[in-house]
């Protein structure tokens, strides 16, 4: 048993280095063991809080030194534990949970509310930016978005206004130590010189939000935006080159009588091009309930977790990275998609192999 002064992080580094003397254990044997990446695995021995599923692993792994008997390494199934190795399993895994636990309540409500690593979550004491259109003026519904009415209400002016009070009251419960700010592109409440080099989040896609048709055309991604063309033509949607040269399409989807049954949603994250320090997260749809459904991966509680342990397994530390999904609306309700469901997403980049 660990001593209680012992965090979870050096707990499990102890494990890798310690629990079989005379055996070398590196980072990238236990990570090929689990189907990690390194990087991730390094993560979870430095202060990231593995989720779960990563704790029974270990605990599994290190029940038993048949986990190494050949290589490479494996996790080997509870049901071929002998009852000695299942015990050793339960008092490891019990351990490791404690260790959590104590982790978790020392770093304060943010930690729990992430799991693991999380998306969201920014260093403390950076300013974080959030970026939404205007709603077009033909579309702004009066008198509540008229500002010379006496029931003028700000916010019935904004786009995606769903996406921005889901990801405000997220963010902000995640960076407790940190300003967050929303802001529009236009005149009203414009972006100022130095929100560009903050951490971005910007949200709806480049037919209203002009923040995030700029900032598509500097990023070396293989993904282009289509705009919709109005309500009589084209949907608009995701255009994918591919390697070969081709391309695929991605658009949304409506039945017969031109209900939305299926949005498709952007979510690109990576190194900010005015500030390589900052970030820089899009999350765009064809309509609002797809912007809405690609927020909703990552604060819905009851996918986020998962969600973002499919994030870290599938880029690991990649800097950058892409993924186009499907959102299921179901009775007029953007469904939050699971990541890990191989028809909720549709394209990644960078393909496995050529994480950058």
């Amino acid at each position: 048993m660990a001593e209680d002064s012992e965090t979870l992080a050096e707990r499990l580094r102890d494990l890798r280095k310690q629990a079989w003397p005379g055996v070398t254990l590196t980072q990238t044997h236990l990570a090929r063991a689990f189907g990690v990446s390194t990087g991730l695995l390094s993560s979870w021995e430095n202060s990231v809080v593995p989720p779960q599923v990563r704790l029974e692993a270990y605990a599994t792994f290190f029940a038993t030194k048949r986990s190494i008997e050949r290589k490479p390494y494996r996790v080997l199934p509870v049901g071929d534990l002998v009852p000695e190795e299942r015990d050793r399993r339960n008092v490891l895994l019990k351990e490791l949970q404690q260790l959590r636990d104590g982790t978790e309540a020392a770093a304060g409500p943010s930690a729990s509310a992430r799991g693991g690593r999380n998306l969201w979550q920014f260093p403390p004491g950076q300013d974080i930016v959030i970026v939404c259109a205007r709603l077009p003026e033909t579309l702004r519904q009066k008198p509540f978005a008229d500002p010379e009415s006496p029931d003028y209400v700000e916010l019935y002016t904004y786009a995606d206004l769903d996406s921005l009070v889901e990801l405000v009251g997220h963010i902000r419960m995640c960076n407790p130590d940190s300003e967050v700010t929303f802001r529009t592109t236009d005149e009203r409440t414009p972006l100022k010189r130095d929100d560009n080099t903050a951490h971005l989040i910007v949200l709806g896609g480049v037919d209203w939000n002009t923040q995030t048709r700029a900032l598509l055309n500097l990023m070396d991604l293989p993904v282009r935006q289509v705009r919709r063309d109005g309500p009589d033509g084209p949907l608009g949607g995701f255009e994918v080159s591919r390697a070969d040269g081709d391309t695929d399409f991605f658009s949304a989807e409506l039945d017969r009588s031109g209900h939305l049954v299926a949005d498709v949603a952007h979510l690109y994250h990576g190194r900010n091009p005015f500030n390589p320090k900052r970030t820089v997260t899009l999350c765009n749809g064809t309509f609002g309930r797809g912007t809405y459904g690609v927020v909703r991966a990552l604060t819905d509680k009851r996918f986020r977790v998962r969600n973002q342990e499919w994030l870290d397994e599938r880029f690991g530390d990649a800097e950058s990275f892409s993924i186009i999904s499907r959102v299921t609306v179901f009775r007029g309700a953007a469904i939050t998609p699971d990541w890990a469901l191989t028809d909720a997403c549709l394209h990644t980049w960078p393909q496995k192999g050529t994480e950058q």
